[in-house]
């Protein structure tokens, strides 16, 4: 019994050192051994093997006491009483730390699972913000490549403006141009209209004179 729990005592020594410093991959190891122990029937195997072992420990300590007692009464304990008495102590002693290992590799496992974890969330949540921050780089880039084409857009804009106006005014300039045309081609046509009616009048009066120069020749 005592080599027994000797040597759960170093196996739950050895895994606890593994669990506490990391060696290459026998952490993840014993991670994994842990998972899978604590998957299925592990739970209840252990929490028997647990519960036998503390039914155990408080029988060889109400063994201790009883020797105790016994050695109390006589006033002194017999050597066949006093090896039973360090054997008991010792092995309730070994029960004792096994189980406490027992507890702190429980805890371990459980806090290193929790750790682990934070630890992948804490990784995700990097490359999030870093996508993140690739996205506001590009974004930003998107915004100062659209400012300057805003810029350049309004420039053209402004240029156009400038360029409808100047039409415009050259617009107005033209239609001026074109009513003193007109007026001036309306005056034209009205002095021509009165040069042919003088023209008229003038055929009219060399026929005229021509008549009567012709009606005095013959007379």
């Amino acid at each position: 019994m005592i080599q027994l729990l000797f040597l759960v005592l170093f196996v739950e020594g050895a895994i606890a050192f593994l669990m506490l410093v990391k060696i290459g991959p026998l952490r993840e190891l014993v991670m994994k051994s842990l998972d899978q122990l604590k998957m299925g029937k592990g739970p209840a195997t252990v929490k028997t093997i647990a519960g036998t072992m503390s039914v155990i420990l408080l029988s060889t300590l109400m063994s201790i006491v009883k020797i105790q007692n016994k050695g109390a009464k006589l006033g002194t304990m017999s050597p066949m009483d006093q090896v039973l008495w360090r054997t008991h102590l010792l092995e309730a002693s070994l029960m004792g730390v096994v189980l406490f290992l027992g507890f702190v590799i429980d805890r371990m496992h459980h806090y290193l699972t929790k750790l682990l974890y934070l630890r992948s969330n804490i990784g995700m949540s990097k490359e999030e913000l870093e996508k993140l921050q690739k996205e506001r780089t590009e974004l930003k880039e998107k915004e100062e490549k659209a400012s300057k084409e805003m810029k350049q857009l309004q420039e053209k804009l402004s240029s156009l403006s400038q360029n409808l106006e100047k039409l415009e005014a050259e617009s107005k300039d033209k239609d001026k141009k074109l009513e003193t045309a007109e007026a001036h081609v309306s005056a034209l046509q009205k002095q021509s209209a009165e040069l042919l009616l003088e023209y008229d009048r003038l055929l009219e009066d060399n026929q005229n004179l021509q008549t009567q120069i012709l009606g005095g020749n013959k007379s």
